[in-house]
C-alpha cells in the first residue's frame, strides 16, 4: 500500500503483466501498475495468492488497483464497515472495502465484515443497519440473470477529455451487455460531478493534515533524534519520517485549513460535496435510506455505470513524480476523477473487470454505483455485468 493510503502507485508491480504477452518483462519501462493506494492487496487476488483482500478506499484506492489488476473492487456505503484499526487518512470519507476474483466472493466477504462496532463512532447502528438491509433485500430480490425492469443510468458528464477510447469502447460494450439482459439504459445528468475533483482533494487534504498531526515526534510514531535544538524536532522529525507525497498533501491540507482559505476553499468544498449527493439521491429510483422516508427523490434509475477509470493501467515509469515538475502529480490526482463523486456521495460503488485494451492486453474495469446502504443489490447486479467475459 502506498504510505498511510496516499497515492496512484506503491512497491507492487502490476501482476498482469506475468499473463501478458504482448511486452517484453525484461525491460522496466514496460512494467505497468498495479494502482494505489491498495495496489498490492488487488495484485494478491490477481494472482490467486488469497481468495480475497481488504483494502481501504477513500477516493478510489480499491477500486482503482481492481480495474487496473482485473479483479473486483467493491467499496461499500459509508459506515457500513469497522475502520477500527485503520490509520484514518480522511475520516468523513475512509471506506474498508474488499478486492476478490468475483462478485460473489466480494459478497461473502462483505457479508462478515459489514456489522456494527461499537469503538468505531463512524459505524452504523445497529438498528439503523437493520433497517437499511430490509430496504436492500427487497431490491436484491427482484433481479437475478434477467434484468428486466432494471434502470441503468448513463450520466453524460463522465465522458471527460482524459478518457481513452479503448475504456470508451469498453463502456460502450457494458452498456449493451446490460441491455441484452433486459436493462433498461437512459441517459442522466450529474451536473456538480465537474466540482467533485477539487472538492475532494480539498477536503480529504484537510482531514489528512490534521489526523496526521499526531505524529510529531513526540506522542507517536518516528523520532529524529539527531536534532541538535528541541525548537527543530517536530519539523525535522515530519519532514524525516513522511515520503514526499504524505508531506505535500499535508502542506495543502494545513493551507485549507488556514483562516485565510478555510472560508474560500474548505466550506465551498463541502458545499460542493452536499451538491454532488443531491444529484445522486435526485438520480437514483430507491430513496436515501438516511433520508426520512417522506423524502420523494424522483429519481428514475436503480444503479449508475461508468468506467472505472480513465485508462488502463499507466507505466511505472510514468507513475513516478520528476523533481520540480508537478505536471505528474497533477495526472495522477486526473485518475480519480470516476471514484471520487461516489466517495463524497458515501454510496457503495464497485469496480468489474470487463475488458481489455487492444494495445496493450491490460484489463479494464467498469463501475456500478448504487443507492446508499443497497450494497447487496449492487453486488448483485456486478454478478450479472461480470458473466459478459464467462
Amino acid at each position: 500500500m502506498d504510505e498511510f493510503g496516499m497515492g496512484e502507485h506503491g512497491a507492487v508491480n502490476n501482476p498482469f503483466a506475468y499473463k501478458n504477452d504482448n511486452e517484453a518483462l525484461d525491460s522496466s519501462t514496460n512494467r505497468r501498475s498495479a494502482g494505489g493506494s491498495s495496489g498490492g492487496s488487488a495484485a494478491a487476488v490477481a494472482m490467486n495468492m488469497c481468495l480475497a483482500a481488504l483494502g481501504s478506499d477513500t477516493g478510489g484506492s480499491v477500486r482503482l488497483p481492481a480495474s487496473y489488476c482485473g479483479v473486483v473492487g467493491f467499496k461499500p456505503s459509508y459506515g457500513r464497515c469497522s475502520r477500527r484499526g485503520l490509520i484514518a487518512y480522511a475520516n468523513s470519507l475512509d471506506t474498508v472495502g474488499v478486492l476478490a476474483r468475483s462478485a460473489k466472493d466480494a459478497s461473502l466477504v462483505y457479508d462478515v465484515i459489514a456489522q456494527h462496532d461499537s469503538d468505531d463512532p463512524t459505524s452504523m447502528p445497529t438498528t439503523l443497519q437493520t433497517h437499511i438491509d430490509e430496504l436492500d433485500q427487497n431490491l436484491e430480490s427482484q433481479w437475478d440473470s434477467d434484468l428486466t425492469n432494471l434502470v441503468v443510468g448513463v450520466p453524460q458528464e463522465y465522458y471527460v477529455d482524459p478518457l481513452s477510447s479503448a475504456v470508451k469502447d469498453v463502456w460502450r460494450n457494458g452498456i449493451r451487455h446490460l441491455r441484452d439482459r433486459g436493462a433498461s439504459i437512459v441517459p442522466i445528468s450529474l451536473p456538480h460531478t465537474r466540482y467533485a475533483l477539487p472538492a475532494y482533494y480539498t477536503i480529504a487534504l484537510a482531514e489528512a493534515s490534521s489526523n496526521l498531526a499526531r505524529y510529531d515526534g513526540v506522542r507517536y510514531g518516528h523520532r529524529n533524534t539527531t536534532v541538535p535544538n528541541d525548537d527543530l524536532l517536530y519539523a525535522d522529525t515530519r519532514a524525516d519520517g513522511f515520503g514526499s507525497e504524505v508531506q505535500r498533501r499535508i502542506l495543502l491540507g494545513t493551507h485549507v485549513l488556514t483562516a485565510g482559505a478555510y472560508e474560500t476553499l474548505f466550506l465551498p468544498a463541502q458545499k460542493a460535496r452536499r451538491l454532488i449527493q443531491q444529484d445522486f439521491d435526485q438520480a437514483f429510483y430507491s430513496p436515501n435510506a438516511l433520508h426520512s422516508e417522506e423524502v420523494e427523490t424522483g429519481g428514475k434509475v436503480h444503479v449508475i455505470l461508468t468506467p472505472s477509470a480513465i485508462s488502463p493501467a499507466p507505466r511505472i515509469d510514468d507513475c513516478i513524480p520528476i523533481p520540480d515538475d508537478n505536471t505528474r502529480v497533477v495526472n495522477a490526482y486526473l485518475n480519480d476523477v470516476m471514484t471520487v463523486p461516489a466517495s463524497l456521495a458515501g454510496i457503495p460503488a464497485i469496480s468489474v473487470p470487463f475488458g481489455k485494451c487492444p494495445e496493450s492486453g491490460y484489463p479494464i474495469g467498469l463501475q456500478l454505483l448504487g443507492p446508499y446502504g443497497h450494497d447487496r443489490f449492487l453486488l448483485r447486479i456486478a454478478s450479472v455485468l461480470e458473466r459478459y467475459d464467462k
